[in-house]
């Protein structure tokens, strides 16, 4: 049997009803399968010209709304590993994410993203915006911020490219020596890395590679490392990874900038245990 999907668009006629309940009635599920939904992202409210999640089954509704539920079960059952809060600055924090945790919701949910996640752990509560993105397939360092202001500062830091960010991947074969600069287009767009080997096992004929990328290319690295002929282990779409092989192995390990609150460099490395390793099978 195919997981239940359910999409659903209702006007709001009087603001008798609360939204657990009007969405229950239209769709026949439980109101705690709707509260549910909700916490996870997948029920929407339109008011004027904003529309946003709504999580809140009590939140007063007024005649001209409108609900959209998008449910789709096998969405809203997805489990992430669960991200670490390695440094918390206040006004941003820096995450390990692990392989599987998104960025980016969608309409059917948000309970799988970082930001969420962040969102419905930090002590003290505080709101939680993305201000870069890794892979789904990729782990390591993300950046958060907790104020708007701050979350713009940092953006700008990226975009700017006024800070220092660094890779370690495992790829195929052995990587060469020296300072190797790629400067293979990415998706029609001028990109850059810079890598050095950092380790080789010829056991498994994989090599350590760290990587400084100039630019932010959707798959920069795993791009450029497979256009040398050395993919990154794991890599399903731009190298030899399949469903029988480890999770790509591409892990954000160093970021370094100006703190936009404090003026001090700013220094933060993952932990050596959240780093890519040789895998002996």
């Amino acid at each position: 049997m195919s997981p239940l999907k359910i999409e659903t668009h209702i006007k709001i006629q009087s603001a008798e009803l609360d939204a657990a309940s009007l969405l229950a009635e239209d769709t026949g599920l439980s109101k705690q399968s709707i509260k549910q939904a909700m916490q996870k992202g997948a029920v929407w409210h339109s008011h004027g010209k904003q529309t946003n999640r709504l999580r809140r089954a009590k939140k007063p509704l007024k005649a001209g709304d409108e609900l959209h539920l998008y449910y789709n079960q096998a969405v809203l059952d997805e489990v992430i590993t669960a991200p670490e809060l390695l440094f918390d600055q206040g006004q941003y924090s820096i995450w390990y994410k692990p392989f599987g945790v998104r960025c980016q919701g969608s309409k059917w949910s948000d309970h799988t993203t970082i930001n969420r996640f962040a969102e419905t752990h930090l002590d003290p509560a505080r709101s939680a915006y993305i201000i870069h993105r890794l892979d789904l397939a990729a782990s390591g360092l993300i950046v958060l911020g907790h104020s708007k202001k701050v979350t713009a500062a940092i953006a700008h830091l990226f975009e700017t490219r006024a800070l220092d960010k660094f890779y370690q991947v495992i790829v195929e074969g052995k990587f060469p020596e020296g300072n190797i600069s790629i400067d293979t287009n990415v998706d029609n767009k001028s990109a850059l890395s810079h890598a050095h080997i950092l380790e080789y096992n010829s056991e498994l004929n994989q090599s350590k590679v760290q990587v400084k990328i100039e630019s932010g290319r959707k798959h920069q690295i795993r791009i450029h490392m497979a256009s040398l002929g050395h993919p990154v282990v794991g890599d399903r779409q731009h190298g030899n990874g399949s469903e029988n092989t480890p999770n790509l192995q591409l892990t954000s390990c160093h970021l370094s900038f100006i703190c936009p609150l404090s003026g001090e460099h700013k220094i933060f490395e993952l932990p050596q245990s959240y780093r890519p390793e040789f895998q002996l099978n």
